[in-house]
């Protein structure tokens, strides 16, 4: 794996796991019932982004090691997802 691959499946990993975090104990105006005037009752009541992106880091982090470590290993390959056969032989063959 590149170090350009690393640094894409993380970030993709860190997003896919902050779209996950982001509405987890989402309290928002309408549940506290104090609906600041112009913005509607589903917006956010606290800001907890901040905790919540360095929640995600660490989840991302966790997860990023375990697919980076399968990626290398070579335990699932490109090969393995090439269901119509459209790729060459390797060339070792």
């Amino acid at each position: 794996m590149t170090i350009t691959a690393a640094l894409v499946l993380y970030a993709v990993t860190w997003f896919m796991t902050f779209f996950i975090v982001l509405p987890l104990k989402l309290k928002t105006q309408g549940d506290m019932n104090d609906v600041v005037p112009g913005t509607p009752r589903s917006a956010p009541h606290a800001e907890n982004v901040g905790r919540k992106a360095w929640i995600t880091t660490g989840v991302a982090t966790v997860i990023w090691a375990v697919l980076a470590a399968i990626i290398i290993s070579g335990m699932i390959s490109v090969r393995d997802f090439d269901w119509r056969h459209v790729m060459p032989p390797p060339s070792g063959l």
